[in-house]
């Protein structure tokens, strides 16, 4: 039997983390291992949303076994409040450690954006090995700082060289969006041939309806409520302050929308010291049974993002909510990718970002609606079915690779080294929400 594909992967995000880009990583991991790949993670120490190293994660370093994947974890500086400067540091720290490790002779490796920096130079340490390399995108970086206003217009442009250095030197790029492909065909000049999309999937099941009615006796959650959820990272770019208004409005004019925050991030506290009246409820993370219940107490999911924010990122959340049946709200652009995905789904309604009133005026219209919430909601369930199912995009990722080492990708193959039989592997049905105690959140 022929020896199996070696894949190195270098990701500062990865489970425990069960928030944002760790999801994906941890579940593509364990996917290719279950397809009889070799998969070695080098990864940081598990801290986001909360910015802050979680406990139990002692010491420099540590090697452990998951799911068939072996991970390297390597201990780095996290930013209490992350600024461009200090989250620079710790990419910069993480990716010094991580070309100091042994990479275990991969036949390619797979590095993953954000974090920009560490991938820049771990590309240092492929191209001297000659090893074959793939950079997987989830969120354009420099264009994230350019439209959340963190550096203004020289780092954003000095950023973007820097960006579109990296990426022009790996052999193939995944991206997770059609849009950020024609930004980087467009605007970064990478060339089409060498970039590749595969959406990110739904990681979770859909909502426990079966406790829907104890979840909202327990939570106080009144039977004509209507409850407007946003589950996920209180972060600058969710612009969360447009739903501590709304609530306001909410509040002062009488209305049964009731908005819940649950999650955690860097404005969690200035959003619960900003926001106080009977219409607006923070809840921590939770485990991920009590997740999914709440989720599915819930009448409507929303999605806020700052104004501005068109092409950086992909909201992750949208792949858990439109896999519930509940209805969506979109705050956010109408240039958006996320309007563009809501319309593509038809799984919900926007709005404008940075506009309370018509968040409210918007929830009202669905919560005493239930004939448009069930087509909203049966429209979700479908695109999550037909778009963004986990083990075909795997399956397409694992191609990817593959070709990557082989050579046959448009770059410079010359370090690949394939025994063909390795093709050969089946993908099982992949374990995409890692096993590990602790909580369950969506990006």
């Amino acid at each position: 039997m022929s020896d199996p594909l070696k894949l190195t992967t270098l990701c500062l995000n990865y489970a425990p983390e069960l928030t944002g880009i760790a999801v994906y990583t941890s579940g593509l991991s364990e996917g290719l291992a279950h397809a009889d790949l070799a998969v070695h993670v080098v990864t940081g120490y598990p801290h986001y949303p909360e910015w802050r190293i979680h406990d139990g994660y002692t010491g420099l370093g540590r090697v452990e076994r998951d799911s068939g994947v072996t991970l390297t974890r390597l201990r780095h500086p996290v930013p209490r409040h992350p600024r461009l400067a200090n989250r620079l540091v710790m990419e910069l720290v993480f990716g010094l450690r991580s070309i100091l490790t042994n990479w275990k002779k991969p036949d390619v490796v797979l590095l993953v954006t954000p974090a920009l920096f560490a991938t820049g130079l771990a590309m240092l340490k492929a191209r001297l090995t000659r090893t074959p390399t793939c950079i997987w995108v989830q969120d354009i970086y420099s264009l994230g700082v350019h439209e959340s206003g963190m550096g203004g217009k020289l780092p954003a442009r000095l950023l973007r060289r820097i960006e579109r250095r990296i990426l022009n030197s790996a052999n193939e790029v995944v991206v997770i969006h059609e849009r950020f492909k024609r930004y980087l065909t467009e605007e970064l000049h990478i060339d089409a041939d060498r970039i590749d999309v595969v959406r990110n999937w739904s990681h979770v099941d859909g909502g426990d309806l079966s406790r829907r009615e104890h979840v909202r006796r327990a939570r106080g959650w009144a039977p004509d409520d209507i409850v407007v959820l946003h589950a996920g990272n209180m972060g600058a770019k969710q612009g969360l302050e447009n739903v501590v208004n709304a609530s306001e409005i909410a509040s002062a004019e009488g209305s049964k929308v009731r908005f819940v925050l649950l999650g955690d991030g860097n404005q969690r506290a200035a959003l619960h010291a900003r926001g106080s009246n009977s219409r607006l409820e923070f809840i921590d993370p939770l485990p991920e049974a009590e997740f999914s219940a709440v989720l599915a107490a819930a009448d409507i999911l929303l999605v806020n993002e700052r104004p501005g924010l068109t092409e950086m990122s992909v909201p992750s959340k949208l792949t858990t909510y439109f896999s519930t049946g509940l209805p969506v709200i979109a705050a956010t652009d109408a240039q958006s990718i996320t309007a563009e995905e809501i319309e593509r789904a038809g799984g919900g309604l926007r709005v404008n970002a940075g506009s309370p009133g018509a968040l409210v005026e918007a929830a009202e219209d669905l919560g005493t609606d239930p004939e448009l919430s069930a087509r909203l909601g049966v429209a979700g369930r479908l695109y999550t079915a037909q778009t963004l199912a986990a083990a075909p995009a795997i399956e397409q990722f694992r191609g990817i690779l593959l070709r990557v080492a082989r050579g046959t990708a448009s770059g410079d193959n010359d370090g690949a080294k394939l025994d063909a039989g390795a093709a050969d592997v089946v993908l099982a049905e992949p374990k995409v929400a890692a096993p590990v105690s602790g909580v369950l959140n969506v990006k």
